[in-house]
């Protein structure tokens, strides 16, 4: 692997997580394409590209809306929304642990 970032698990993770997504939204009504369609992927999308908290939070706020419209079922929210808390954790701690060792090294 010529990047470093593709040893990541959390990247493999994201990318699985965003291809999910890409294929959940195909399913929802056609007048959400251009909204919460468009929101939803690319708030997966960007935490594949930057590794970012905030875009997985806002999938799993697209998720809350998702079902809310009953778009999707809860068994499927529920485990598209296990699965982004483990990202989130998985994104803070990668976080936490680059803060940590740039602390170390200023030392």
């Amino acid at each position: 692997m010529a990047f470093r970032f593709e040893d990541l698990k959390v990247w493999h993770k994201a990318v699985d997580l965003s291809n999910e997504i890409d294929i959940l939204s195909r399913q929802f009504p056609k007048t959400e394409l251009f909204s919460l369609s468009s929101q939803i992927k690319k708030a997966a999308d960007s935490v594949v590209l930057n590794i970012a908290l905030r875009s997985a939070v806002k999938v799993v706020a697209c998720l809350f809306l998702a079902k809310k419209r009953d778009y999707i079922n809860e068994q499927l929210f529920k485990k598209m929304y296990d699965e982004h808390e483990l990202l989130c954790k998985m994104i803070t701690k990668l976080r936490d642990s680059m803060t940590q060792k740039s602390m170390n090294n200023e030392q």
